[in-house]
C-alpha cells in the first residue's frame, strides 16, 4: 500500500489486515520502488499522484520487474482519466477517494484471484509441458488419482480387466495407460469397438480368415487377436457382442488359442485382454443378455471411471489441457480461462463427461478473439443441467435419453456423425437408438 497521506495508509492497512491480508506500507514512491526491488508482491495499491515518484512510475517498474503482480490505482475523482490511462498500461483497476469499503474489498479480492489463476495456469502449462511420450492421464481429484494408482499396480500383472463408466469418461485412454504401464508395453495394443460391426464382420476382425474361407476372401487375413500376440487387446463396448460371439471369445480366453475362419488349425496366442462397457453388465448377466462365464473371465479386476461431475477438481486441469491443444492447433494466443468462465465450467454437470468438456473448449477457442476465454464464449451451460421433474410428472430414463438425443441432433444440425461423437457412441449405436425411439 503506497500513499503519501499517513492517515489514508493506516486506514487502508487496518481494513485489509482485518480481511486476513498481510499489508506492507510505504508513504513515498521512492521507498516503494526499494521494496519492489527486494521482493515480489501479490498486489500493489498505490496512490496515483505523489511527489517525485508517482503511481504511474510504480506501475511501469512493477510491470517490468514483476509482470504477475497486480496493480490497483487510488485516485481522486478529478484524476479518473489518468487512472483509466494506467489501466491501459496494465493496471488491474482503480478506486476513488473517499473509499467505499465494500468496493475496496471486492477489487482486492478479484485482483488477487486473477493473479492466483494466472500462476495456477502457468504451473499447469509447466506440468503439461513435462508430459512426455506415452499416455498420461491428468487428474487432481483424489478419486481419480487413487484409481490411477490401482490401475498402475494392476498393469504389472496379466489379469483381464473390465473398465466401466459412462460414455466420454476416458475408458479407452485408461486401457492405453494400463498397456503402456505394463511389461507388455513393448508389444502391440489392438483395439476394436464391438458395437460397430455386425456379428459376421466382428468375427472376421477378431479371428481373421484363411484364403477362400468365403466368397471374396482372396487372401489370408490375420485377426486382431492374433496380431495382438505379445501385447494387449482392448474390446470396447463388449456388451454389444452377440451371445454366439461371446461363446467364441470365451473359448479364446480359456484355451489361449484362436482359430481363423476357414481353418482347421488353431494358433496359440499370448494376449492380455482388456474390456470396457458403459452399460450395467451385471443387470445384463441376470437378464441373460451377457454370459456369466465370460463375465467372470473378463472381470478379474474391475476399474470404474467416475463421471466428470464426481471429480470437479479435474475440470480446471483438463480445460487448460484442451485450451493448450486447440490454441496450438488453431494458431491462436489465448492465454487463460477467465475466473467467471472457469466457475461456470466447475459448476456444470457434464452429462457428456470429458468428451463434452473438450468440445466446449474447442468451441470457445474458435469464438475467442482476445487472450482469454470468457463466459460468453461458452454455450448455454444450463441446457444440460438436470432439473428434478415436477411432482406427478417423473420421466423415465428412456424419455430423458430421447430428449437429450433430440437436443444434440438439433445442435449438430442433424449431422449424425457429429451427434454420435458428442454422445460418446458410434454411428451404429446412434442408429439403434433412433430406431428404438422411432426417431429415424
Amino acid at each position: 500500500m503506497v500513499d503519501d497521506e499517513q492517515v489514508a495508509v493506516r486506514n487502508l492497512q487496518h481494513i485489509l489486515s482485518k480481511e486476513g491480508y498481510e499489508v506492507i506500507t510505504s508513504q513515498s514512491g521512492s521507498r516503494a520502488l526499494q521494496l519492489l526491488a527486494a521482493e515480489e508482491f501479490d498486489l500493489i495499491l498505490t496512490d496515483l499522484r505523489m511527489p517525485k515518484v508517482d503511481g504511474m512510475e510504480i506501475l511501469r517498474q512493477s510491470r517490468a520487474r514483476w509482470p504477475d503482480t497486480e496493480v490497483v490505482m487510488i485516485t481522486g475523482y478529478a484524476a479518473v482519466d489518468s487512472a483509466i490511462a494506467a489501466m491501459k498500461l496494465g493496471a488491474y483497476h482503480y478506486v476513488t477517494k473517499p473509499y467505499k469499503l465494500d468496493e475496496v474489498r471486492k477489487v482486492v479480492r478479484e485482483a488477487l484471484e486473477k493473479r492466483q489463476l494466472r500462476l495456477e495456469n502457468r504451473q499447469l502449462k509447466e506440468r503439461l509441458a513435462k508430459v512426455g511420450v506415452g499416455v498420461t492421464i491428468l487428474a487432481e481429484d483424489s478419486a481419480m488419482t487413487d484409481l490411477l494408482s490401482i490401475a498402475h499396480d494392476v498393469a504389472q500383472s496379466d489379469c483381464s480387466v473390465l473398465i466401466t463408466g459412462e460414455s466420454g469418461t476416458g475408458k479407452e485412454l485408461l486401457a492405453r495407460y494400463i498397456h503402456e504401464s505394463s511389461p507388455r508395453a513393448h508389444g502391440p495394443l489392438k483395439a476394436v469397438n464391438c458395437g460397430v460391426f455386425t456379428e459376421e464382420l466382428l468375427g472376421n476382425e477378431l479371428f481373421g480368415h484363411e484364403r477362400g474361407a468365403f466368397t471374396g476372401a482372396d487372401r489370408k487375413k490375420i485377426g486382431l487377436i492374433e496380431s495382438a500376440d505379445g501385447g494387449t487387446l482392448f474390446l470396447d463396448e463388449i456388451t454389444e457382442m452377440s451371445l454366439s460371439m461371446q461363446v467364441k471369445l470365451l473359448r479364446v480366453l480359456q484355451e489361449k488359442e484362436v482359430q481363423p475362419v476357414g481353418s482347421t488349425d488353431s494358433v496359440k496366442i499370448d494376449v492380455r485382454f482388456l474390456a470396457a462397457t458403459n452399460r450395467d453388465i451385471m443387470k445384463m448377466v441376470k437378464a441373460g443378455d451377457f454370459r456369466q462365464d465370460l463375465y467372470f473371465r473378463i472381470n478379474v479386476m474391475n476399474l470404474h471411471l467416475p463421471p466428470l461431475s464426481a471429480r470437479r477438481k479435474d475440470v480446471r486441469i483438463l480445460a487448460q489441457y484442451f485450451l493448450d491443444r486447440y490454441n496450438n492447433a488453431m494458431d491462436k494466443d489465448i492465454r487463460e480461462i477467465a475466473p467467471e468462465a472457469l466457475r461456470v465450467l466447475q459448476n456444470y454437470d457434464f452429462p457428456g463427461n470429458v468428451r463434452e468438456l473438450e468440445n466446449i473448449i474447442e468451441r470457445a477457442v474458435v469464438l475467442a478473439r482476445g487472450e482469454r476465454i470468457e463466459v460468453e464464449h461458452l454455450p448455454d451451460m444450463e441446457v444440460h443441467t438436470f432439473r428434478p421433474p415436477t411432482e406427478g410428472n417423473i420421466p423415465s430414463l428412456d424419455e430423458q435419453e430421447r430428449t437429450y438425443i433430440e437436443w444434440v441432433l438439433e445442435q449438430t444440425a442433424g449431422n449424425k456423425t457429429k451427434a454420435a461423437e458428442v454422445l460418446g457412441i458410434d454411428r451404429v449405436s446412434l442408429w439403434r437408438k433412433l430406431k428404438k425411439y422411432s426417431m429415424d
